[in-house]
């Protein structure tokens, strides 16, 4: 990075946790000094099992500081908690999330965090039962929710030899989510939005047991409707997957594509924004079998029809305040068949790709898209799923103020 970077001339604080990922703030923090932020390392007493004030003050932008009471400063909480343009705590723990949520301020830490306006990022890392704890869960949702920008853990492996979530995200990840913070103030580009976000693959039943479905993981709409809530929307999330409690979402759960076109036409006439980024299906059973179809019957006869089109319905339906976006899941002629559901569904923009590739398809953790609208296109390059999210809705919210459809500046 260059001093071109977002990052250059803020000033941040830099929160390590006490876990065994703190040694991967060094890192982070280099990283950020490298973009030009002015980095103040506070460290908790805990972190220092795993760290020393060494290498963090050699390499912060000033000297480590872990306690209220170790220098001439007397209120050292104060002056860093007004002078931060940004907050960054890496690794966040379950202690120190909870003590954050509840308002507890017993350190230099907490007490910065008590008393700051500026915005926090807590990038959490803690092994996977911790993290999946209903207080770990309750904690979480509850940042979410005063607008902390919380990035999860990653799936892989973890302190004492075990695999699953918990590992601290990627320090790409994290600088992306804090340069978002002051990418031309587009932090909170959805403030005071009606966002509303379907996932998932639907699932149309042959009969109690049996269904016609797709491979579709939801990852890719969730992430969009998370994205939506970090940048200050009112969310809706209508899923046919489980969603993480920690969110903090309203959530709609539903099945088939007809349970999805009502919960969809009784949410969307409010709606700024509405991101279909479920798979619906396009036919179902016509006749539904009551009981279980026994392989002793034979093959049965299955016919279909066809579902009811959502994205069409929305499109004829749409709200001259309303920015309606589409999704094409296509194996080939990506552009074209993108270009052809725009005009024919009234959409004002489709995100497609290909899911015949293993890296952008269906259950994987990355994407890449293009992003087709009124005669142009956008290509966004692999990335997470969560980073392809922002920059749609990034580009999408400019558009829509650009073209007037919404009124307000953002």
């Amino acid at each position: 990075m260059s001093n071109s970077s977002p990052l250059a001339g803020k000033r941040i604080v830099l929160g390590v946790g006490g876990g065994i990922a703190a040694y991967k703030s060094v890192e982070l923090m280099r990283r950020l000094v490298d973009a030009g932020a002015f980095v103040s390392p506070v460290l908790t007493r805990a972190s220092l099992r795993f760290v020393g004030k060494t290498t963090f003050s050699a390499l912060g932008s000033e000297p480590v500081r872990t306690s209220l009471w170790d220098a001439a400063d007397p209120i050292p909480h104060t002056r860093l908690a007004q002078q931060a343009d940004a907050i960054i705590l890496a690794p966040a723990t379950a202690d120190l999330i909870a003590r954050y949520a509840t308002g507890i301020a017993d350190d230099l830490l907490t007490t910065t965090l008590v008393a700051t306006k500026a915005p926090v990022v807590v990038v959490a890392a803690m092994h996977t039962e911790m993290w999946q704890h209903p207080s770990v869960v309750e904690n979480i949702a509850t940042l979410r929710k005063r607008g902390v920008v919380v990035i999860e853990p990653e799936v892989g492996r973890l302190a004492g030899g075990d695999n699953g979530v918990g590992r601290l995200a990627a320090t790409e990840k994290v600088l992306a989510a804090v340069e978002e913070l002051f990418s031309g103030g587009r932090g909170q580009i959805l403030h005071g939005k009606k966002v509303l976000v379907t996932a998932g693959g639907t699932r149309e039943a042959i009969d109690p047991v049996r269904y016609l479905g797709n491979r579709s993981s939801g990852k890719q709409g969730i992430a969009f409707a998370a994205a939506a809530a970090t940048f200050g929307a009112e969310v809706t999330l209508v899923s046919t997957v489980p969603v993480p409690e920690s969110l903090g979402l309203k959530v709609v759960s539903v099945e088939s594509a007809q349970d999805m076109f009502d919960a969809v036409s009784t949410e969307a006439a409010q709606c700024d924004l509405v991101v279909m980024a479920a798979a619906v299906a396009d036919f179902r059973c016509k006749e539904i079998s009551p009981v279980k179809i026994k392989k002793s019957q034979g093959a049965p006869q299955v016919v279909l029809e066809p579902t009811p089109d959502i994205l069409a319905f929305l499109g004829s339906a749409k709200p001259g305040h309303q920015v309606l976006v589409g999704f094409a899941a296509e194996t080939g002629e990506l552009e074209a068949e993108a270009r052809r559901k725009l005009r024919e569904k009234h959409a004002d923009f489709i995100v497609a790709n290909n899911v015949a590739e293993h890296d952008a398809g269906f259950a994987v953790d990355t994407n890449r898209v293009t992003l087709v609208y009124e005669g142009s296109a956008l290509a966004l390059d692999l990335a997470d799923k969560r980073r392809i999210a922002e920059k749609v809705l990034g580009f999408v919210a400019e558009w829509a103020r650009n073209k007037g459809v919404w009124k307000d500046q953002g």
